[in-house]
């Protein structure tokens, strides 16, 4: 009984183009795929400040956090004495910040990974002792400190008398 030719030959093709485009798509997703080990952190929230009339930007134990106006472009102010005043606030190198606002990072000139607003460093400060103060708004030294602002609080509408039987119009 003769044997019959294995089948081999003609798959042969197919199989070589099947690997080729399993390799070709492996290396269009590896790219898409090397930012997707990046770590995120939630490091700040949103809060009203009735003090200001706005909402900031906030630690995540309510600590008002701020920004000094002159420091922009990478340029830091606040270093040595000023830190113990004004305290950074800081991610571990490779952790991407999250919070109600889009963050950055800037590197500090100590090594530090400084989180950023609007491309400002952000800092606490030590005089805000309880949640949600807002202390260190306005302070002049080498720059004006402000709180990092989302906007302006809501209004809240009046309430307006509503018309009753006896009385027809709220006048």
């Amino acid at each position: 009984m003769p044997q019959s030719a294995p089948a081999a030959p003609r798959t042969q093709p197919i199989r070589l183009a099947l690997l080729a485009l399993g390799l070709a798509l492996a290396a269009l997703l590896i790219p898409a795929s090397a930012g997707a080990g990046q770590t995120t952190k939630v490091v700040a929230k949103r809060a009203p400040s009735q003090a200001l009339g706005e909402t900031v930007l906030t630690t995540t134990k309510n600590r008002t956090l701020y920004s000094l106006s002159a420091e922009t472009s990478g340029r830091f102010i606040c270093t040595g004495a000023c830190l113990s005043t004004w305290h950074p606030l800081v991610v571990a190198a490779g952790v991407k910040p999250t919070g109600p606002a889009k963050l950055g990072t800037i590197e500090r000139p100590d090594g530090r990974t400084q989180v950023s607003f609007k491309g400002r460093p952000l800092y606490s400060f030590a005089g805000d002792a309880k949640s949600g103060e807002a202390n260190g708004e306005g302070i002049r030294d080498v720059g004006s400190w402000h709180a990092a602002s989302l906007g302006k609080l809501a209004m809240q509408p009046t309430p307006q008398p509503q018309p009753t039987p006896e009385q027809p119009y709220p006048y």
